[in-house]
């Protein structure tokens, strides 16, 4: 069985497409500061990784973008051509954001493994200034902060694309952090340790795909229609059998579209007691579901109970 949302629900998840636009907008203008900045930086400070670094920055400007087309997109209510929402285009963005961070993070190993091999071939790595170095952990607070802002909100409204750009802040972050040990290096160590840059730039790639598979990985089970986690299902079947008036159940089905959890199953009942009363277990049943796992929604079939 199933219960049409009340207004109150469509306020809210107005209010949920307002938070995520509002984020991610501050990191629109956030991440286009910051890639000015640290190209300025880069071509002031002599420091080419600091350049790349900015670069970097401005390719977190196309994953913004993506996340204000689909929020609002992703949270559109049920009609007749998508009875269940539109979450999975989250869910599909999502798998895109992981790949085009994976291609970020794997840019960034070819670079590094690039640069380390110059060096120990002979070629010189210029000596960057300290208006490099600066930008460097001015750039890594700002990523860090965003990514604990975005994070916040995405957990908040139960956003995975917003999620995945949280972490992309935090891939940019983790960039600027190789920059800064191979800035620093080349700084203060001597020509013969600026090897130390892209030996950085290689250890932080591989965090930085990692990230990305993980978040690959998530995003094609729910594409696949994978089952909700077993924490979730026990809760689920904990909820059904503690519900007053249930005698079993069986055929449970579970999946995600999106932030919506969609759980489907069958409940046990006894045959003598009358439609109306089957009728407000189930709804019972239903209405604890929904309080566990909001958005939600939620089938039930009623067959009468007999003992084997």
């Amino acid at each position: 069985m199933e219960c049409k949302k009340d207004n109150a629900d469509v306020t809210e998840v107005s209010e949920e497409v307002k938070i995520g636009r509002h984020v991610t907008w501050v990191g629109f203008w956030t991440n286009a500061g910051l890639s000015v900045m640290k190209i300025l930086a880069g071509v002031f400070g002599r420091s080419s990784a600091m350049v790349a670094d900015g670069v970097h920055s401005a390719s977190d400007l196309l994953t913004d973008i993506a996340v204000l087309i689909v929020i609002g997109v992703s949270r559109k209510k049920a009609d007749p051509s998508h009875s269940y929402g539109y979450g999975k285009i989250e869910t599909f963005v999502t798998f895109l954001m992981s790949l085009l961070l994976g291609a970020v993070g794997i840019g960034i190993l070819v670079d590094g493994v690039e640069r380390g091999i110059s060096f120990f071939k002979g070629d010189e790595i210029m000596q960057p200034t300290w208006l490099a170095l600066g930008m460097a952990i001015a750039s890594i607070a700002a990523k860090e902060w965003l990514f604990r802002y975005t994070r916040s909100a995405a957990r908040k409204i139960a956003s995975s694309a917003m999620e995945a750009n949280a972490w992309h802040h935090r891939s940019d972050a983790f960039s600027s952090l190789a920059t800064l040990a191979g800035i620093a290096g080349a700084m203060f160590l001597g020509p013969k340790w600026r090897f130390l840059d892209p030996l950085a730039a290689v250890v932080v790639s591989a965090l930085i795909v990692a990230m990305a598979c993980n978040m690959a990985k998530t995003s094609v089970k729910e594409l696949v229609e994978a089952s909700l986690p077993k924490e979730d299902s026990d809760a689920i079947a904990n909820i059904i059998m503690t519900t007053p008036g249930v005698k079993d159940f069986h055929h449970l089905r579970s999946r995600s579209n999106g932030n919506t959890k969609i759980i489907d199953f069958h409940i046990k009942l006894d045959p003598d007691i009358t439609l109306k009363a089957a009728h407000d277990i189930a709804t019972n049943v239903e209405n604890r579901l929904k309080a566990e796992f909001n958005p939600s929604v939620v089938n039930i079939h009623m067959e009468p109970y007999r003992k084997v």
